[in-house]
């Protein structure tokens, strides 16, 4: 009766899924690193001889990315080493620390851009534009290419480690755009002020990222139900099966992006056969809602245990 684990030919085909996921998100991020690291040296460079907080701030942007990106590649070769008797679980879990770090970084590149442009307000400086101009310009590119690539290659929709290097790379882009549009307005008109401007429309647009990023982060480590599945749901179709009196004790909880785990009571009639039910509430859940590691513990009403804290 007790508990089961279901290690069927569905298992290791998932289990392949996920690797090759995986594996794409890792090169993805390779390429990615290597463009965004060479472009940060080319705008720091760039915005000590032109003299524009758009282009420094963009290249300390760069430099947050570049480690967001190496951070978010260390956290997949963590996640990848194999479980051991102390952490039953593997590693999976670096995964999601590493993407609630990228938001809290992106929280405060964006404050260090806001107090910068605060002091410029006033007395704005004369910028070498067309020169920032330029190079915001191979900056973007690269952005573009960078994000590109990630998303080609890695699996930015679901996994929340490889989005918030994407949501890094895809501030920068914003950052690189803000410059041009800074540098136009300033080349034609003279209005240095824009590009303090311009620099806290980016800040703003990068917190609003990086607050999905760490919200979704806390929500995985307080081991809330994924967002894509609906616990009622799940109680419905497990209820369907046929002598089937009620669900209780049910868990649903994220391990790392593209892994669940569910565990939960069943309580049968008596008389109905206990592993024929197991069978059918381990397949549909599988099928229905694309859980492989569940934990079912099928009960009769002979058995009582007491009342569960949570």
């Amino acid at each position: 009766m007790g508990h089961h684990h279901d290690h069927g030919h569905g298992h290791s085909h998932g289990h392949n899924h996920f690797e090759e996921t995986r594996e794409g998100n890792k090169k993805g991020l390779i390429i990615a690193l290597i463009i965004t690291t060479g472009i940060m040296i080319l705008e720091f460079f760039g915005g000590l001889i032109t003299n524009s907080l758009a282009l420094l701030s963009d290249s300390g942007h760069m430099l947050s990315d570049a480690s967001s990106l190496f951070l978010s590649l260390i956290a997949i070769w963590f996640a990848s080493r194999p479980p051991s008797p102390r952490k039953t679980y593997g590693f999976y879990r670096f995964e999601i620390l590493a993407a609630l770090f990228n938001g809290v970084t992106l929280f405060i590149i964006a404050g260090f851009i806001v107090r910068e442009a605060y002091g410029r307000f006033f007395e704005p400086p004369t910028v070498a534009s067309g020169t920032m101009m330029l190079i915001a310009s191979v900056g973007l590119i690269a952005n573009l290419i960078s994000a590109w690539s990630l998303m080609r290659k890695g699996d930015v929709k679901n996994n929340v480690n490889l989005r918030s290097a994407y949501l890094h790379v895809l501030g920068d882009a914003l950052g690189s755009i803000g410059a041009i549009i800074a540098g136009i307005l300033m080349l034609l008109f003279d209005w240095y002020v824009a590009d303090p401007i311009i620099s806290v429309l980016v800040a703003l647009l990068i917190l609003k990222s990086a607050w999905g990023i760490i919200k979704h982060s806390v929500h995985i480590l307080m081991e809330g139900t994924p967002i894509t599945i609906d616990q009622e749901k799940v109680k419905e179709a497990l209820t369907e099966i046929d002598g089937v009196i009620n669900i209780h004790d049910l868990h649903i909880w994220t391990i790392t992006s593209g892994l669940d785990s569910l565990s939960c009571h069943i309580l049968i009639e008596d008389n109905k056969d206990s592993q024929e039910i197991l069978q059918q509430a381990i397949s549909k859940i599988n099928e229905k809602f694309h859980i492989e590691h569940t934990t079912i513990q099928i009960e009769t009403s002979s058995i009582a245990h007491n009342e569960l804290k949570i």
